[in-house]
């Protein structure tokens, strides 16, 4: 008898749309999901999880919350797209702007690949340089120039780029290990006027979820800033999901509380959250920059899809239900999960670190501390992580098959939720040091 993943496998390259959900790090055979509410998800055998994916960031809310639901509904029957520009693209847009200051300027497009690819063709374009500096382990979609030295799916495989990407944009693309500063001024000192941009993500969550070093984003800044260089902040995971105004609006708070000027991005990417589970994705920054993007300036960029109408509902009816009280619950919630699997696995005598950014957090089993650089994350216990996922996908709870993603909480997470999870943490750790 032919199962799904066979099935799947005779179609689709690997049985799948996207590496990351292949069960490759784990091993089995991925489940197919058939539906999901709320802090729920179903697979086609009926089985419920505790769903600690979210897909990958987006079901902030819950998954079909109604309200985002009937927003979708009624933005579907005015029709599915109209190629034209339309007031709730303009109203998303605003809305972006206003929780995030340094997005003067914003242009929606479908997938975070398109808004970090059009940030550095914008960047070089403005600049009028060819280099890219960027950090091993993160990861920034797959345009050619920034599949080098790779996170997330990318890390699981365990391959460091891909084939298909030419020796010349590589030799364009200066990877450096994240946190050292020492590396970064040394490029800055060697390449400086050769460098159009810095990309980094706000807060590392492609290697596992980690806190950026204090200082380390600012240094990016300085630097740039010094020399003509321009800084590219990637926030399609951590964008309006690690706090009201994503990583950056941590790092400001945090600055404006000790009396200093908060650091500032020249470009922003945006995804995940500001689509509400639809494709949505948005380059910002400041007006001088983007006011450079066709039909203004020379740096062409287009979508026939861009800001389409039913996925801008999704994204608007999201973002205007992310209130202050939903961002306190989702770090509550956030923390209680943290903390509990922690406190159990060191009860178990599982040695483990868990790494946080907002209310993202990821769980790094065989660490003695939760890492900074990719070297660090890879050095993980990646085997352990694979008995974790499959004894709690069997208690009910569906954890990213990966032991270099991020664990996933929304506002509909509540204790039973949370409880299930640490229950099956529990039995998993005490089965793990019994039989180790």
């Amino acid at each position: 008898m032919t199962t799904f993943a066979q099935r799947a496998a005779a179609i689709l390259p690997g049985g799948v749309n996207s590496p990351v959900r292949a069960w490759n790090g784990v091993g089995g055979e991925p489940v197919p999901i058939a539906s999901a509410r709320g802090a729920w998800v179903t697979d086609a055998n009926g089985r419920e999880y505790v769903d600690m994916v979210g897909s990958w960031g987006p079901a902030i809310l819950g998954h079909a919350h109604p309200t985002v639901v009937q927003a979708v509904q009624e933005a579907a029957a005015r029709g599915l797209s109209f190629g034209a520009t339309t007031v709730r693209e303009v109203e998303l847009a605003e809305e972006i702007r206003a929780r995030y200051a340094p997005a003067e300027r914003v242009r929606l497009v479908s997938t975070g690949t398109e808004a970090t690819m059009t940030a550095i063709r914008l960047a070089r374009g403005a600049t009028g340089r060819d280099v890219i500096v960027k950090f091993a382990g993160l990861y920034h979609g797959h345009s050619d120039s920034l599949l080098v030295a790779a996170g997330s799916g990318l890390a699981t495989a365990g391959v460091p780029d891909s084939a298909g990407v030419t020796r010349g944009t590589a030799a364009d693309t200066i990877v450096l290990p994240y946190g050292d500063e020492n590396a970064l001024t040394d490029a800055f000192a060697e390449h400086g006027p050769r460098i159009a941009a810095v990309i980094t993500e706000a807060a590392p969550a492609n290697m596992g979820t980690v806190t950026p070093p204090l200082g380390f984003n600012r240094l990016i800044a300085t630097l740039c800033r010094n020399e003509g260089a321009v800084f590219v902040v990637d926030e399609v995971l951590t964008g309006f999901r690690a706090g009201p105004a994503g990583y950056w609006g941590i790092e400001r708070d945090a600055d404006l509380a000790t009396g200093v000027d908060p650091w500032q991005p020249d470009l922003v990417t945006f995804g995940k959250v500001i689509g509400g589970g639809m494709p949505v994705a948005a380059l910002g920054g400041r007006a001088d920059l983007m006011e450079q993007l066709a039909p203004l300036g020379p740096v062409y960029q287009a979508g026939t899809l861009s800001g389409n109408p039913v996925a801008v509902a999704a994204g608007l009816a999201t973002m205007r239900l992310l209130t202050d009280d939903v961002y306190a619950g989702l770090s509550r919630t956030a923390d209680a999960l943290a903390t509990g699997v922690s406190d159990i696995l060191t009860e178990a005598g599982v040695r483990h670190a868990v790494g946080r950014a907002g209310t993202l957090f990821s769980v790094f089993l065989g660490l003695a501390q939760a890492p900074v650089t990719f070297e660090q994350a890879a050095a993980q216990d990646t085997a352990a992580f694979g008995r974790l996922f499959h004894a709690l996908h069997e208690s009910g709870v569906h954890l990213p098959p990966s032991a270099f993603e991020t664990w996933f909480v929304s506002h509909q997470h509540g204790h039973v939720e949370i409880e299930h999870v640490l229950d099956a943490v529990r039995a998993w750790a005490n089965s793990e040091t019994a039989h180790p």
